[in-house]
């Protein structure tokens, strides 16, 4: 199968403020985030992308628009990537919403929790497990694709693909811009990187043998194929 970068949207006005944007319409990167996403060209200068799926909202948009444009493509919109839903908690700052009852909740077993007027994080890991993996089979063997989505959903996705618990998704960390990266096999997935900030990301071209479904014994050689 393909090889999935999960790219977190650069750093948002949202983020710089404090504030839980969620679905809340222009919100767009701040001047931090802005160069973060310029930076994205240089960074997967090595890598080649078969596609770019990317969530509907502004922030996402904004974050992939420069590497789109250098490499000829045109994202594709996907609303089952789009953020949590988390209804009247969107807008609310962050300080205020840790004294709610369902923040802990929200900390300590997110499979149940349900934000007021919005949805589950549980829906949220259903509807974005099932669409990457859509996604992954119609680029089929071997292709690199990247998708441009939000942390929670990422954190969501990789949980996913590490056999973890929805309940333990809140042990991962996605900072704005990271990659993340996921190859997936005919039995399983592996996950390459999490929370990469750094800079070169040419090692996620698949290695020759990238379809067998076999960890390799005792850990990876570091080469090229393997």
């Amino acid at each position: 199968m393909a090889t999935l970068i999960l790219l977190r949207h650069a750093r948002s006005a949202a983020n710089g403020a404090g504030t839980l944007a969620g679905r809340s319409p222009g919100v767009g990167l701040d001047e931090t985030g802005v160069g973060q996403a310029a930076g994205l060209v240089d960074r997967l200068a090595e890598v080649p992308l078969a596609g770019i799926v990317v969530s509907p909202l502004q922030r996402c948009r904004e974050t992939v628009a420069g590497l789109a444009a250098q490499r000829g493509l045109s994202p594709l919109v996907e609303p089952d990537l789009a953020e949590v839903d988390y209804g009247d908690w969107t807008g609310r700052k962050i300080t205020e919403l840790t004294a709610e009852p369902l923040w802990k909740v929200v900390q300590q077993h997110p499979s149940a929790a349900v934000f007021p007027g919005g949805e589950g994080l549980a829906q949220v890991q259903a509807r974005s497990v099932a669409a990457v993996r859509a996604h992954d089979r119609r680029f089929g063997p071997d292709a690199v694709w990247l998708a441009c989505t939000h942390g929670d959903v990422i954190k969501s996705v990789l949980a996913d693909a590490l056999g973890l618990h929805l309940d333990g998704f809140q042990r991962i960390v996605v900072d704005p811009c990271s990659v993340s990266v996921v190859r997936y096999t005919e039995t399983r997935p592996f996950v390459l990187k999490v929370n990469d900030t750094g800079g070169d990301v040419s090692g996620l071209v698949p290695p020759v043998d990238a379809a067998k479904s076999d960890a390799v014994v005792g850990g990876t050689t570091g080469s090229p194929d393997r």
